[in-house]
């Protein structure tokens, strides 16, 4: 069906998203045990349903690999993009979850802890999956959705009608985008009214309760979600606009740069969501940190003594731990 160089870059890019998934996934599982924070449940499922996208376009390494004579049966690729569509699109809801989580936890601190309880959590997390499945197998339900053409060749636009992409576009990444930039432009005034307090304090001969130059966490946290987005829309954006444009333009035959090229871009968002959560967000970093320690001390435990003339074999190295944690914090 397709080339052996496509199917290596899938092989890739799957390890990948999967390795680096189910590391944060268990990180996240640490830390709600530990602090019982709601808020990271969101994270978690976003790291969830971006392991799905892993394991769903493992399933295209060996249509990849098989040769261009290979055939596959309409309804085995009906699922097969089905299983694909619905984590990415739960996952792209996942993220408006994430922003409204930090939307209301600046917003509204002090009513943040009595809103977000567990049935609340749930709600939220169960409704985006219902919704991403009902996009997702909607092809599978309505059979007017599937190409009546099918030649054979799984691809997205090979099995799907454009009308079904228009359906993706308009319920999925166009209300998502516009989330965005609302969420956001609240944000972004909270936040200069937050800094024009502090300046007119400082003005005023006072000492500012959160200094300029340490910014809080939940400013962190607003970064964090801001570079996320950034993120999404970029390596999104190409795929849906060129979709929208080959639905216009029937004659205009854009799926090769589609299938082989800006969709393996959006797909590249799975694994950068993790990358970004593990850099920006103290909480992870430091939980990532540990386990490592751990896993050195139980691994190799001879890396926990000094070897060095005059010192005992049973003088463990402690210290070292600690002012390397502390150095992380900092």
């Amino acid at each position: 069906m397709g080339s052996v160089s496509f199917g290596v870059i899938l092989a890739v890019l799957a390890s990948f998203i999967l390795l680096i998934n189910c590391v944060l996934v268990i990180v996240l599982v640490r830390l709600i045990w530990k602090n019982h924070c709601h808020g990271l449940c969101f994270v978690l499922n976003l790291a969830v349903s971006d392991s799905l996208v892993g394991c769903a376009i493992t399933g295209l390494v060996a249509e990849e690999l098989s040769g261009p004579e290979h055939q596959t049966p309409q309804q085995y690729c009906v699922l097969q993009m089905a299983c694909i569509t619905c984590p990415s699109a739960a996952s792209i809801f996942t993220v408006i979850l994430v922003t409204f989580d930090r939307y209301l936890a600046i917003r509204r601190p002090f009513h943040y802890f009595k809103i977000m309880r567990s049935p609340v959590v749930g709600m939220c997390i169960g409704g985006p999956w219902v919704l991403a499945c009902l996009i997702g197998f909607l092809p599978v339900m309505v059979h007017s959705f599937q190409q009546k053409s099918y030649q054979g060749r799984c691809t997205f636009f090979g099995v799907f009608q454009p009308t079904y992409t228009l359906i993706v576009f308009c319920v999925s990444f166009f209300p998502a985008f516009f989330i965005f930039l609302y969420f956001h432009c609240h944000l972004l005034k909270i936040a200069s009214l937050h800094l024009q307090h502090i300046r007119e304090l400082e003005h005023a001969g006072l000492p500012a309760t959160c200094p300029a130059s340490q910014p809080s966490n939940d400013t962190k946290a607003l970064r964090t979600v801001a570079i996320l987005v950034g993120c999404f829309a970029l390596l999104w954006s190409p795929f849906f606009v060129v979709s929208m444009v080959q639905i216009a333009c029937q004659r205009c035959y854009l799926h090769h740069l589609l299938e082989h090229y800006l969709w393996v871009l959006g797909v590249c968002n799975s694994l950068a969501n993790p990358l970004i959560y593990g850099y920006w967000q103290k909480e992870v970093r430091l939980e990532i940190y540990q386990m490592c320690l751990c896993l050195r001390s139980k691994i190799f435990p001879l890396f926990q003594f000094d070897n060095h003339p005059g010192t005992g074999p049973t003088q463990s190295r402690g210290p070292l731990y600690i002012n390397s944690l502390a150095q992380l914090k900092k």
